[in-house]
């Protein structure tokens, strides 16, 4: 059950020691671990409210009683979770073979007819750092303003940290609030300016592509989670199209602890705003054109875009 959703990774990896309201709390029992777990979520999920988190709360702390190992504390975690975070919250074992782990750099390249072609995949930066991922991108496209479009791949995106996702085609994105987190209790946005400073890019450094280039951004169903937000940003844009499948389903914002065996408890803390006003959760996200050949249906609509916008200067 954990494991279905490892491909689905959180869109923040942050640390928490969380302890103020649990010194009492003996995390390194079954017993303690469960009611660690459920106190995490009574102050993060998304969906920690209402009756069905109640009677499910108080199922998992009464079971919790009479557990004796941490295989059953796992599963109660993760009943709780699927109540409290919804399908986008859960528990994993982190990667201890980083060898074979497999996260792979972003790939970008020149097409016929002067379209750039840019493969964003995963990113938690395990074996890729956040600034080789950013910069692969995010230069090749400094250098080449004068394309006729550009295609942002988010196929086979399952996820991991937006953040180097979305500077590294900031150049592409206009300035202003790419998206926002929506909570429980409050809605917090997320400037193109706050995530490129976050890696000492200054918005006065980024040479933007005119905002009549085409650009049209292609998905399928294991573009999930930050994939997702990646897209989001995007959403809206006069410029932009989408090419491919509907994504994963997995458009929301995770906050990630670590537990006392080390496992890491990823809970959903927010759905996503799109600028558009459009809001973002459980749901697999739609492109324009559904169609099983996204790249070439993408270079042709770019050709398209083109030719209109030279007959109009006519």
């Amino acid at each position: 059950m954990m494991k279905k959703f490892v491909g689905y990774l959180m869109l923040l990896i942050l640390a928490s020691s969380a302890v103020s309201c649990t010194l009492f709390i003996n995390h390194n029992t079954p017993k303690g671990y469960v009611r660690y777990a459920v106190y995490l979520l009574d102050r993060d999920g998304l969906y920690a409210d209402g009756t069905e988190w109640a009677q499910k709360r108080k199922e998992v702390l009464k079971a919790a009683k009479s557990i004796t190992d941490l295989d059953e504390a796992h599963r109660l975690v993760q009943e709780a979770a699927d109540v409290a975070g919804g399908k986008h919250s859960f528990l994993w074992e982190p990667v201890k073979d980083t060898a074979s782990y497999p996260e792979f750099a972003p790939e970008v390249k020149m097409l016929e007819g002067g379209i750039i072609h840019a493969v964003l995949p995963g990113h938690t930066g395990v074996k890729v750092s956040d600034s080789l991922y950013i910069h692969m991108v995010f230069d090749y496209l400094q250098d080449h303003l004068d394309a006729r479009g550009v295609i942002v791949d988010l196929r086979n995106n399952t996820g991991g940290n937006m953040y180097p996702m979305i500077a590294s085609i900031s150049p592409l994105l206009p300035e202003g609030i790419v998206l926002q987190f929506k909570s429980r209790k409050q809605t917090t946005p997320v400037s193109l300016d706050y995530v490129t400073r976050s890696y000492e890019i200054a918005a006065d450094d980024i040479r933007k592509f005119p905002a009549s280039t085409p650009v049209a951004v292609l998905t399928d169903e294991k573009t999930g989670s930050s994939g997702e937000a990646t897209l989001i940003c995007f959403l809206g844009l006069d410029n932009v199209k989408t090419f491919g499948h509907p994504t994963a389903g997995y458009p929301s914002g995770n906050v990630t602890h670590t537990l006392s065996d080390g496992y890491l408890f990823a809970i959903t803390r927010s759905a996503e705003l799109s600028r558009t006003g459009e809001l973002f959760c459980e749901d697999p996200i739609n492109p324009d054109v559904n169609t099983e050949t996204p790249l070439e249906d993408a270079i042709a609509w770019i050709e398209s875009h083109n030719i209109g916008i030279l007959l109009e200067a006519q």
